[in-house]
């Protein structure tokens, strides 16, 4: 499989040097050198190309309400919907974007080549994770050498780079169903106060919610609380009523 060719450079400094990067924001589109685009707010930035819709499509477009940034963000399949669910669910992540950037360089034969990758996630401590969803049986080869160049440019920023395929089945469908509870309306103060009491002790979902009050208003505010981390569960295993929730995760 073929690999990145870049204009020759070996440090870190020099390969950075060799890479483009352009971004949208209110101003239009600005193009800067890769070394100057470290402490740029790709988060706060406009997508750099648009989410089409056509008669025929093959690939499902639309946009997700992210409770992350309260804000509307992009995909082009359901793919790419379910890593930004995921996104969306990591207590890590406190910004996101779609098609956050185009990155630019050259080729050893002199060509010039571009890619924009689907997703920029800014991390609490400062940090970003760059993030192009494709399942690898779909990796062409020029994807490839596209993906060897964003990990380069990545790694000069020292940002986490990652080619995201499928998520856990399981993982994914609990984090789901949450989802469907992520908006703050769910959040009721006193609810909320109980439930941490209810699960301080390692108790069954449904178990707990009972010792609250009526499940039925109950467990809409304990799936909030769980899908903001602040209840705990396994969720590599299928969520049902008597699985262990409690108020501290396991390690902590």
């Amino acid at each position: 499989m073929p690999t990145l060719d870049l204009v020759s450079g070996g440090a870190r400094a020099s390969l950075a040097e060799r890479f483009e990067l352009a971004y949208a924001d209110e101003r239009g589109e600005q193009r800067v050198p890769l070394t100057e685009s470290w402490s740029l707010s790709f988060e706060d930035y406009m997508p750099v190309r648009g989410f089409p819709s056509y008669k025929g499509q093959r690939h499902h477009v639309g946009r997700w309400w992210t409770a992350t940034t309260g804000s509307l963000v992009g995909y082009e399949s359901w793919l790419e919907r379910d890593r930004l669910v995921l996104l969306d669910f990591d207590p890590e992540v406190v910004g996101i974007a779609s098609q956050p950037f185009w990155l630019f360089w050259a080729t050893g034969e002199g060509k010039v080549r571009s890619h924009a990758p689907d997703y920029f996630a800014r991390l609490a401590d400062g940090s970003a994770l760059v993030l192009d969803v494709r399942s690898a049986d779909r990796i062409k080869p020029r994807d490839q050498v596209a993906f060897d160049a964003t990990r380069a440019a990545c790694d000069a920023l020292s940002w986490q780079y990652e080619v995201a395929g499928a998520p856990p089945t399981s993982l994914l469908a609990n984090v789901r169903w949450l989802a469907g509870y992520r908006h703050p309306r769910h959040y009721l103060p006193d609810v909320a106060a109980a439930l941490r009491t209810a699960f301080a002790a390692p108790t069954g979902l449904l178990h707990g919610a009972e010792q609250v009050g009526d499940p039925i208003a109950v467990l809409p505010v304990l799936f909030h609380l769980l899908w903001r981390r602040e209840l705990h569960t396994d969720l590599d295993r299928p969520l049902h009523p008597e699985v262990v929730v409690m108020a501290e995760a396991v390690g902590s």
